[in-house]
């Protein structure tokens, strides 16, 4: 029976230009950093979905030491494709990454210094959050949401 959300991961060409990324502009944390991971139990794991030999550089970051965290990869032996355009959370399949924020505005403001491309206007108010949507630079879309109800988990901000 599942229990729990582990992780969502995050393939890029650099890990450590990533990880600094997410650590110097999100302010997230290095929970484990960059390492090599290689060998017969990797393959075992991945060597239906990856070439041969499989090879990978991960790091996990986060908030805190809890099961719900960033992990970022690097497939060194393999090239990877960019994405060919803007993304289109419209698409089918995985589309964005929520981060909660205690000032949506001021968070937008930091990230915005530091050079972070934004998707939509001005923050919106919807279903009892505030949100505004970014990305990555590797093209992966982020949502930042405000609760108005701290005490709340976010997809119970609306209503009473």
């Amino acid at each position: 029976m599942i229990t729990g959300l582990a992780h969502t991961a995050v393939c890029v060409p650099d890990i450590e230009a990533a990880v600094a990324w997410y650590r110097d502009v999100l302010g997230l944390r290095v929970l484990s950093p960059p390492y090599r991971i290689e060998g017969d139990a990797i393959t075992r794991d991945m060597g239906a979905l990856v070439p041969a030999p499989v090879v990978l550089l991960a790091a996990i970051i986060g908030l805190d030491d809890g099961d719900h965290v960033l992990e970022v990869i690097e497939y060194p032996e393999v090239d990877g494709a960019a994405p060919s355009g803007p993304p289109v959370i419209t698409d089918h399949g995985l589309t964005h990454v929520g981060l909660i924020c205690d000032d949506v505005e001021a968070t937008r403001r930091d990230l915005e210094g530091h050079g972070v491309e934004f998707l939509t206007g001005p923050p919106a108010d919807i279903a009892g959050v505030k949100t505004t949507w970014f990305r990555d630079p590797w093209g992966v879309v982020f949502i930042l949401v405000q609760k108005r109800k701290p005490d709340r988990p976010y997809w119970r901000q609306f209503g009473s």
